[in-house]
């Protein structure tokens, strides 16, 4: 290996580290908030990729189906919660069930976008409201549960959403055209226009994160949701509301992660898991519960996968996935057991 290799192997690590990145972020967000490890993160990467190939085809994506079904089961439950007496957060419901599903239908069917950047919004709109409406149906219910059977759901529920996916995308794969045509060389090291998208929309996308937890009043709900629950929602903060925002924002996220990778490598119905899974690994290198150190864990992922690809590429999945086992160990050997505060 010389250093124009190991160059070019270090900016591919940097490139997927960003994305594995955005997904260890998605997965501490949620799992701060609600205590949901969310398997499905990955399908959402799926989702958001195939959306925009099936409309740049000309096609009218599944998802949009899909979006549809799940705003009308919600609202039977919403309103069969409210004739048993509990309340409800009706304004929330009403965009979540209505009034986005009803802009993602006058979108699809009705504008039909072409260009780019509309088929990349109306993505976007599509796939977002699925995450509050999933943790409604599947995990609201269950929000007592311990750890264990909310993740049990989670993995259900990733089969379902796979499953889906293949119903409504085939299995065959697709692509998009890039963000960018451009192309750079840097000290013989060329550098593709899309690249340089996918490291700035995570920059700002982690910028916004920042300073929407950090300014905010619902970031701030957030961070005092997933500090102390029980405290939180003695302080008059809707914690239901909270997932819904968490959820969002995961789904958002996965989508955007989506629309990021499918210039770069073909995406199928089932690509979005092995994404997920690497996020996971960045997650637990960060304890699930520090975003700066998802992010580095997520760089370390990105470089190990890029590196061990030229090295022992048939391995490079086993070698990222082994990197668990010494941080799970270092962890265990370092951290005070206690009873579990459930």
């Amino acid at each position: 290996m010389d250093l124009q290799i190991a160059l070019l192997l270090g900016q591919d690590g940097i490139v997927n580290g960003a994305i594995y990145g955005l997904m260890a972020l998605a997965l501490v967000l949620v799992f701060s908030v609600t205590r949901v490890i969310f398997i499905p993160q990955g399908e959402f990467v799926a989702f958001g990729a195939l959306t925009m190939a099936m409309m740049q085809a000309g096609r009218i994506p599944g998802t949009l189906w899909l979006l549809l079904g799940m705003a009308v089961l919600v609202l039977v439950v919403e309103l069969v919660r409210f004739q048993r007496g509990s309340q409800v957060n009706w304004p929330a419901t009403l965009v979540w069930c209505v009034a986005l599903p009803l802009l993602s239908c006058a979108l699809v069917l009705g504008l039909r976008p072409t260009s780019l950047g509309m088929q990349a919004l109306t993505t976007l709109i599509l796939i977002t409201p699925m995450g509050p409406l999933l943790y409604r149906l599947a995990f609201r219910p269950l929000a007592d549960a311990t750890v264990l059977m909310l993740l049990i759901v989670s993995v259900a529920l990733h089969g379902v959403l796979v499953g889906l996916g293949l119903l409504f995308f085939g299995a065959e794969g697709s692509r998009t055209p890039p963000f960018s045509e451009a192309r750079f060389d840097l000290g013989g090291i060329p550098v593709s226009g899309q690249s340089l998208v996918v490291l700035g929309v995570t920059f700002a996308l982690v910028v916004l994160l920042f300073l929407f937890f950090g300014r905010s009043m619902v970031g701030k709900a957030l961070r005092a949701t997933a500090i102390n629950r029980v405290g939180a929602r003695l302080m008059g903060i809707p914690t239901e509301l909270s997932g819904d925002v968490s959820f969002a924002l995961a789904t958002l996220i996965g989508a955007v992660s989506g629309l990021l990778i499918a210039p770069l490598t073909t995406v199928y119905y089932d690509t979005g898991f092995l994404i997920g899974l690497k996020g996971f690994v960045a997650a637990i290198v960060g304890g699930l519960g520090s975003y700066p150190m998802a992010l580095a864990g997520a760089l370390l992922v990105g470089q190990l996968e890029a590196f061990a690809s030229f090295w022992a590429s048939a391995y490079k999945e086993v070698l990222v996935f082994t990197l668990i086992v010494p941080v799970l160990w270092w962890r265990s050997l370092n951290s005070r057991h206690v009873e579990d505060e459930e």
